[in-house]
């Protein structure tokens, strides 16, 4: 990766197959090739992907597996399956993918297969949960916990609340469960408002056992506990933690047995399907999250074995690399036609911004081409009523992606189908617009022709599932980091870094200090402007 990209003959090539493209839109394409859609659907792991309202042709993707072959994305992927050290500037392994390798696989780090070690955890969370779900594990008091919380950040948030809110057609509807990330104390305070300490888990996520907002919202949980249960030894029976650090575990009150670990080669922001998922294991029972496994593995084995040209990540990935660098578009709208996905988007902004929001290559020199697009979207039908008017008639290019499922999960069929009937009608609105001969034939006044005009040719894929199970979230979640992978090698960056979350750390650290001690000094005038106001506005309450 020596040469910079952009000057690589296949990025070379791309660039004049993006001009002699100029000025086709969606509706020519589709007019000069009607069966386009029968040959750019590509399908894994029980998902299926239309991507012939994207503006490419299959020139244009076989131009993109050249660029990938240059790249070596295929080398790479193989490299992280095989638990190379594919994040070089923490010189470690990446193999989230490990975490939902079936039992008897075999996944190398430094020599040792990681596998058994992975199912072993698995089955200690399986057995807690069940305890917690069948009464077998009770409070303090001998209160069947009736509550689970989950106190987390990032990573370990997330994960679970999206999993959470995608799987609740699957969960305990006899528990509640509700999750904490702002170290905002209106955050905890309304999660505990109207539970029973008696009856009340916290799940404590946190590697390290030192994440800041992590921590603090955890003692403010204990000292809730302590305040009504009146026994420092309540603890151990109202909280477990998701950690590897035992000697601050145990610190806090919390047994080992009741510690539930990870490792380093795994990332927060891939870190859904571990120890993380406690909550959702809690939730959904073990075999459901044994089917979310599954659903994780299946796109896995499909990202690693299918041939590039069918290889749904691949491609995928690929087409957004074409969006982003040839037709300059900046954001991507995830927007899920399924209420249960609402915190879908929010989780992929980390996924995707976290992972490729990188300005420089893998060998630290700028990079000369635009990373990490914008991620950002609602679920439908509510976006429509929100931002789909920009989407269709404003001035910035957003490509799309619209997510949506055969079978209801709710009995309301009629409701269903006019879901979907909305979902493709946005896709077809958006690829082919209406024209002012259109509007013209349905007598529209000329004068206002140019408002109510939609250009169209407007990229979208629209990815289709049978149902949103457990094995389908897996599959739709792994779709989205291979997908990541790709961008990421073929942009030659770390995607498995986040430096860039460091230096806010640090000075709220020195910042939170001066706040303590009623001085501010040594920031910029702006900054040390602030924190006086906020001193003056904090003596007056």
């Amino acid at each position: 990766m020596s040469a910079p990209l952009t000057r690589l003959p296949e990025w070379q090539a791309l660039t004049a197959h993006r001009d002699a493209l100029a000025g086709r839109t969606l509706a020519d394409l589709f007019a000069a090739d009607p069966a386009r859609a029968d040959r750019l659907g590509l399908e894994g792991a029980g998902l299926f992907a239309d991507f012939s309202k994207q503006r490419v042709t299959e020139e244009t993707l076989r131009l993109l597996l050249d660029l990938a072959r240059a790249r070596d994305v295929t080398g790479r992927r193989d490299a992280m399956f095989a638990g190379e050290a594919i994040n070089v500037t923490e010189n470690r392994a990446v193999l989230h993918v490990a975490l939902r390798a079936p039992k008897g696989a075999t996944i190398l780090h430094e020599g040792e297969n990681v596998v058994p070690a992975v199912h072993d955890v698995l089955e200690r969370m399986a057995d807690f949960a069940d305890a917690l779900r069948e009464g077998r594990w009770r409070g303090h008091s001998g209160a069947r916990i009736r509550n689970v919380v989950s106190i987390g950040i990032g990573g370990s948030d997330l994960g679970p609340v999206m999993a959470y809110e995608a799987l609740r057609g699957f969960s305990r509807r006899d528990m509640v469960f509700r999750f904490v990330s702002n170290v905002d104390g209106s955050d905890l305070a309304e999660a505990l408002h109207d539970l029973d300490p008696a009856e009340t888990l916290f799940i404590v996520c946190s590697k390290t056992f030192t994440t800041l907002e992590t921590l603090t919202n955890a003692h403010a949980a204990r000292e809730w506990c302590l305040a009504a249960l009146g026994d420092d030894t309540a603890i151990a029976r109202h909280f477990a933690a998701v950690s590897t650090n035992e000697s601050e575990v145990r610190k806090f009150g919390i047994e080992p047995a009741q510690m539930f670990g990870f490792w380093d080669w795994v990332g927060g922001r891939y870190s859904m399907d571990s120890a993380v998922g406690l909550s959702t294991m809690i939730a959904v029972g073990p075999e459901n999250f044994a089917a979310m496994l599954a659903g994780f593995h299946a796109m896995d084995d499909h990202f690693r074995t299918a041939p590039p040209e069918r290889n749904l990540p691949l491609i995928m990935g690929l087409i957004g690399v074409w969006n982003s660098n040839f037709l300059g578009a900046e954001t991507v709208a995830v927007l899920p036609y399924a209420q249960y996905l609402s915190r879908f988007p929010a989780y992929l902004q980390q996924l995707t911004m976290e992972s490729n929001g990188k300005g420089v290559t893998l060998s630290g020199a700028p990079v000369d081409h635009d990373t990490g697009a914008i991620f950002w979207g609602e679920p439908g039908t509510n976006g429509q009523h929100s931002f789909y008017q920009l989407l269709h008639q404003g001035t910035r290019l957003v490509p799309c992606d619209f997510i949506g499922f055969c079978e209801p999960l709710s009995a309301r069929a009629d409701q269903h189908d006019l879901l979907m009937a909305n979902m493709f009608a946005q896709g077809e609105a958006l690829a082919f617009g209406r024209s002012a001969d259109d509007l013209r034939a349905g007598g529209t006044p000329e004068w206002l022709i140019p408002h109510r005009l939609c250009p169209g040719n407007r990229p979208s894929t629209t990815i289709l599932a049978q149902r949103l199970d457990p094995g389908t979230l897996g599959a739709l979640v792994a779709l989205y980091e291979h997908c990541v992978f790709t961008q990421g090698a073929i942009w030659g960056i770390d995607s498995f870094d986040q430096w860039g979350v460091e230096l806010g750390k640090q000075l709220a650290t020195r910042i939170i200090d001066e706040i303590r001690l009623g001085e501010a000094g040594g920031h910029d005038p702006s900054t040390d402007a602030l924190i006086r106001r906020y001193l003056a506005g904090k003596a007056r309450t």
